[in-house]
């Protein structure tokens, strides 16, 4: 059986007890015993009779479909609470012809009680409505941030190997230019947090080349 194995920070490669060719299809299940297929990619590593191999979904469900994919959830989300608060919104308007003459509570009197379950019913719902918008805002905030990472590149992707490489032609150049003196540095820091810039994308690069080159 092949299972999923956490190999860096947003890349989970498959590991297998048998050897597989790069463009295999795969089923590779999690910890639920669902089987999702894969293409395999390299071989990142074996050892103690497994082999670890990249891979991307079958099905082309990757990082950035992912998070398309949980904005889309979370905006239908929003907007089935936006419009259950709106239902109850208008349900409080329940008998407002009578309430906006503000006639006070007849104590004793028979539409007493018609009177005060009124109140309530429209206290309830307005409530309702308020929570529901509440929901409704929180889930929206939580659409906006999955829809920003919709077109983030992590190296989960194949395409990262391309993307860090680019990167790094840019974080190169401005070190270069901070250290000649044809950028200007903004602080005292410009220079050490450029160079520690460039280390960190050649590491990425590094683990991309691994997997996907």
């Amino acid at each position: 059986m092949n299972i999923y194995f956490k190999y860096c920070p947003n890349v989970f490669v498959a590991k297998c007890e048998t050897t597989y060719n790069r463009g295999d299809i795969i089923q590779v299940t999690t910890k639920y015993g669902k089987e999702n297929d894969h293409i395999v990619f390299n071989l990142v590593a074996e050892g103690h009779g497994f082999f670890y191999y990249s891979i991307v979904r079958a099905d082309g469900l990757d990082a950035q479909e992912y998070a398309k994919r949980k904005a889309e959830k979370l905006t239908k989300s929003a907007e089935l609470r936006e419009a259950k608060s709106d239902e109850y919104w208008k349900a409080a308007d329940e008998g407002k012809d009578f309430l906006v003459l503000a006639e006070p509570i007849k104590i004793g009197h028979h539409s007493e009680k018609r009177h005060r379950a009124l109140i309530e019913r429209n206290h309830n719902r307005m409530n309702k409505s308020v929570e529901l918008q509440k929901e409704a805002e929180k889930y929206e905030q939580r659409a906006e941030y999955w829809a920003s990472k919709a077109n983030d590149i992590n190296l989960s992707m194949p395409e990262s190997l391309e993307y860090y490489e680019f990167l790094l032609e840019g974080a190169k150049f401005r070190h270069e230019g901070l250290k000649n003196g044809t950028i200007k540095k903004e602080h005292s820091y410009s220079l050490t947090y450029a160079k520690k810039e460039v280390n960190e994308i050649e590491k990425k690069i590094a683990i991309a080349k691994k997997l996907w080159e």
